[in-house]
């Protein structure tokens, strides 16, 4: 495994190891790796021959300037983690070099796709996803690229980012990842105490709950009144957003039975915002 800092080192290394030629896998993140990006890795080493895994805390998809600065940085670690999970090369450019000088995205509006639930809270965000990921595709240039389902809307942008831009390569979803209490894992649990993580445990817990009344065929909206209730009034939450939504175009779903429907939902436990995702249909 090698540790890759600029696009001149990455594109000598696809020389050597004719990855043009093969079949290819890439999976980016922002580092502080854990058991969900070693399942994304995993599943990229089963289809290719060849896997990158990219990281880079990237500044233009940050909306308050803490939370950019206070993101786990653990690059060496990141780097034995990749490397025990099958990636072939670790690609860790600098933002500036990535974008060819000061990072800056411009504004893509693709309706409740980016301007709605995380994209409400989170002015600008899908900016800075589609920016990053864009100029990620054009320097790796892969098969295929892995993104987890905890991201459940980012997801969805970079399906529509990849048919319009990158037609040749294939999106790949990995499974989210729970731990052993139903937490959805993220790299921003590490910054939860004890504490923290039993309260943040409350939206996994919520989301199952819903599922089961849907399931039972209650109807979604009363589902929905008493998950909110639910977590407004969980000490230590304070609740974003709750609601069901269809998968490909984020617009709001009331059907239980509807393909593709999703519970999703954003809170802040101990001034970390976590999100979380499930299906209604199981």
């Amino acid at each position: 495994m090698v540790l890759l800092h600029s696009l001149e080192e990455l594109h000598a290394w696809q020389r050597d190891n004719a990855w043009a030629s093969r079949q290819t896998g890439f999976v980016p993140t922002m580092g502080a790796l854990h058991e969900g990006h070693a399942s994304l890795i995993r599943l990229a080493a089963e289809r290719c021959e060849l896997v990158v895994v990219s990281v880079l805390v990237n500044p233009t998809q940050f909306n308050e300037q803490d939370d950019f600065e206070s993101y786990p940085r653990t690059l060496d670690r990141d780097a034995a983690f990749a490397s025990n999970a099958g990636a072939h090369a670790v690609f860790a450019p600098s933002a500036e070099e990535l974008y060819g000088g000061v990072p800056s995205a411009p504004c893509v509006d693709w309706g409740p796709l980016t301007h709605a639930y995380e994209g409400a809270h989170r002015p600008g965000h899908f900016d800075g996803v589609v920016a990053v990921v864009d100029l990620l595709f054009d320097a790796v240039r892969p098969s295929l690229s892995v993104f987890g389902e905890k991201d459940l809307q980012q997801v969805a942008v970079v399906k529509r980012l990849a048919r319009e831009r990158h037609p040749n390569l294939e999106v790949v979803v990995g499974a989210l990842v729970r731990d052993d209490h139903g937490l959805a894992l993220s790299s921003r649990n590490t910054r939860l105490d004890q504490e923290g993580l039993v309260t943040a445990r409350r939206l996994s817990r919520t989301l199952h709950e819903m599922q089961e009344v849907c399931a039972k065929g209650g109807d979604v909206a009363e589902a929905l009144i008493a998950g909110r209730e639910a977590l407004d009034t969980t000490p230590g939450i304070t609740l974003e957003y709750l609601d069901v939504v269809d998968t490909q175009s984020f617009e709001p779903s009331r059907g239980a039975q509807d393909q593709g429907a999703h519970v999703v939902v954003a809170a802040h436990v101990q001034g970390v915002r976590l999100i979380d995702n499930a299906p209604l249909r199981t």
